[in-house]
């Protein structure tokens, strides 16, 4: 299976655009054969936090919300990361799955919140897991990669491929990219995609570099810095 990684420059707080840019490039993966497209976190908002708590119309009802419609007639399944409605008062960071038709496959909340974000998210409370053309994939969202328990149930659980949608910025995040991911992926034995902000990303710069990490370790594909990008790569069944 093709699998490609993303990296979006958000316009802040525009659902609209950025779905339409976000679709724009999921076509633009499935032209190079990429059968799942992975989206950074917060795709359709930009890392906005203060936008999202003062308006929650920037929220996804739920994986059925008319916004995502355009990304998911794409023809190719999407990993996307949404502010997702709960059935509290604060949305979940919530990255919904859905397959080449466009049917919602799965949902999974962000565990790990990242100081500023707690107290204004809820955390989740359970693991991401979907399969997909043979291959059983686990999620985490950002700050989730930093603890190496997550991605070993993945492992533990069967799981070959480990997809992350993430923000990472220039300066610090560049360094702390280049270690986490390729470490997951050694210590783990997966596969590693990370979908990644370039450029604003609200109070950061997105450094870019989607990526995707072979089970050894080893940088299969990595986009640059220079603007939104689509990087591809085969993973066995």
């Amino acid at each position: 299976m093709k699998i490609a990684a993303t990296q979006l420059t958000c316009v802040p707080a525009d659902v609209t655009t950025n779905a339409a840019a976000a679709a724009a490039l999921a076509v633009r993966a499935r032209g190079q054969g990429a059968e799942l497209v992975v989206f950074p976190e917060f795709t359709l908002t930009g890392y906005e936090l203060e936008a999202l708590a003062d308006d929650p119309g920037l929220w996804l009802a739920d994986a059925e919300d008319p916004r995502l419609d355009g990304l998911r007639s794409t023809g190719t399944a999407v990993a996307v990361n949404v502010a997702l409605r709960t059935g509290g008062p604060l949305p979940a960071i919530a990255t919904l799955v859905y397959d080449a038709d466009g049917a919602h496959v799965t949902t999974y909340a962000k565990q790990h919140l990242y100081q500023h974000e707690r107290g204004a998210f809820a955390a989740g409370a359970a693991d991401g897991r979907f399969e997909l053309g043979g291959i059983r994939f686990s999620l985490g969202v950002c700050f989730d990669n930093h603890f190496p328990e997550l991605t070993g149930r993945a492992a533990a659980d069967g799981c070959a491929v480990h997809l992350a949608s993430s923000l990472y910025g220039t300066g610090d995040g560049i360094a702390e990219r280049a270690s986490v991911y390729p470490g997951i992926a050694k210590e783990h034995g997966l596969y590693v995609v990370l979908a990644n902000h370039v450029g604003p990303a609200g109070p950061w710069t997105g450094c870019g570099g989607a990526a995707v990490w072979a089970p050894d370790g080893a940088l299969l594909a990595e986009a640059d810095d220079r603007g939104p990008d689509v990087v591809t790569v085969e993973v066995p069944a």
